[in-house]
């Protein structure tokens, strides 16, 4: 064991323990998630670039000497590639605003560089947590802009992910361009249309979220790095806040802008919560279609029946062949915890407090699960629903015939009291509305298709 002090006392280590004592301390306050911030995806690697960034304009301005930079941008490098997360401990919810988080890989960095000298893990002769790894920053600056760096890179493949499932539905689109199908509003009977028509209206509105996601991620590259504690870079030298800003923007591959006002860049995390809002209402989006395909595969026999997903599991322990639309479930589940999500992140964002929002970490880790449910949702729903699923046309005519979508194609023509007559005797007699409306000479037999096919067609023939 090892003995580590700060102003509040003494505390025994594990001698070979690359944390120090900030980080025990919080080890003992948060026992929250059972979840350490290594485990969120993509946070640790980019406080580490920050740090290494860092590290680099501090020795342009003069602040910290070649030996010190060097030990510590080799440390964060070595932490980038995953190799000390056993030691980077603190729980994802710790609720000091990010300050374990900062220090406990402040420490890491800082006991690494021990090493390189030769001297034992606690000895901060050579390269100090808070002097030397912390210089020139703020948990205040750091930790937003660390997490805003990390939900970008998480995000990246979104929207591709996105994209990919709008064009899977483009294929059905082109498919199934001439297959006619009943619509329905209210879940009741309306009029026809085509299948191809459904899928393309699916396309739309995934690509749509997809554009809005890649939009909303570039404003997470403005950040409030260089404002320190609340926004004036107290303590951060002369050209520091250049210089760190072209390192990052190096390390990152993007250019990383400092905030316009470096106030409202320290209080606010409106960036977030608005590409929360738009996850979430991606997730929306794939829940109603997902509600749709199992509506629509509903049956097979006894109910709806127009679409037959693909059989990837057993779906009952106790009636034989029955399968269930899993995958479609599965997809609104994931959108039921991305609502949730949402919210906390809403929530979390309005509760900064005077000069800082405290609750950072909870909008990283929250967010970071929506987007990577987003993305897998976006996955399984394109590689296990939507390229296999099929369409029953017979039984898309079958319900076509048997119900009364043509009634309002024939309204221009008769009037809409007539028909509603033809359409009150239909369901009075069991029969067909178009049984009747032959039977009472509204329509010719032969013209049945034909008028189906201008009703659904219409639509196109209008936007042309």
């Amino acid at each position: 064991m090892r003995t580590e002090e700060d102003i509040l006392g003494k505390r025994e280590l594990p001698a070979d323990a690359l944390y120090g004592i900030n980080t025990a301390r919080a080890l003992e306050n948060f026992p929250l998630t059972g979840r350490t911030i290594a485990a969120l995806p993509e946070f640790v690697p980019a406080l580490a670039i920050l740090k290494e960034a860092a590290a680099l304009a501090n020795l342009e301005i003069g602040a910290l000497s070649a030996q010190k930079a060097e030990a510590i941008v080799e440390a964060c490098q070595e932490i980038r590639a995953g190799r000390y997360d056993a030691h980077l401990i603190v729980d994802v919810l710790e609720g000091s605003g990010g300050t374990s988080s900062n220090m406990n890989l402040n420490e890491v960095i800082a006991n690494l560089a021990a090493r390189l000298a030769g001297t034992p893990a606690g000895d901060y002769s050579f390269v100090h947590p808070n002097d030397h790894v912390n210089l020139s920053q703020s948990t205040n600056d750091v930790i937003p802009t660390a997490i805003k760096l990390a939900i970008f890179r998480v995000s990246e493949g979104t929207s591709l992910a996105l994209m990919q499932l709008a064009a899977a539905f483009s294929e059905k689109k082109r498919e199934h361009s001439q297959t006619m199908r009943l619509g329905r509003t209210c879940l009741q009977d309306a009029v026809p249309m085509l299948f191809g028509q459904t899928f393309g209206g699916y396309q739309a509105v995934i690509e749509r979220h997809a554009k809005h996601v890649q939009e909303l991620r570039r404003q997470l590259l403005i950040v409030p790095l260089g404002g320190t504690a609340v926004g004036t870079g107290l303590n951060a030298g002369p050209g520091y806040k250049p210089a760190i800003f072209r390192h990052l923007s190096a390390l990152i591959g993007h250019e990383i802008k400092p905030a316009a006002d470096p106030f409202d860049g320290m209080q606010n995390l409106d960036a977030c919560a608005r590409l929360s809002a738009e996850v979430r209402n991606s997730a929306n989006s794939l829940w109603k279609i997902a509600n749709d395909l199992i509506v629509l595969s509903s049956g097979p026999v006894g109910a709806v029946g127009e679409v037959a997903l693909p059989a990837i599991q057993a779906g009952s322990s106790i009636i034989p062949g029955k399968v269930n639309p899993v995958v479609p479930i599965a997809v609104c589940q994931a959108a039921f915890a991305i609502a949730g999500n949402d919210a906390a992140v809403a929530m979390a964002c309005q509760q900064g407090l005077l000069e800082i929002n405290c609750y950072g970490m909870l909008v990283c880790d929250r967010l970071i699960d929506s987007i990577t449910l987003l993305e897998r949702s976006a996955t399984i729903l394109r590689e296990r629903c939507v390229r296999s699923l099929t369409v029953n046309e017979e039984r898309c005519q079958q319900n076509l015939l048997a119900s009364s979508g043509l009634a309002a194609a024939l309204v221009p023509q008769f009037g809409y009291a007539k028909v509603a007559a033809i359409v009150g005797s239909a369901h009075h007699e069991h029969q067909p509305f178009l049984k009747i409306a032959v039977d009472r000479g509204l329509l010719g037999e032969k013209d049945v298709h034909s008028l189906m096919r201008r009703a659904a067609d219409v639509s196109t023939s209008t936007a042309e």
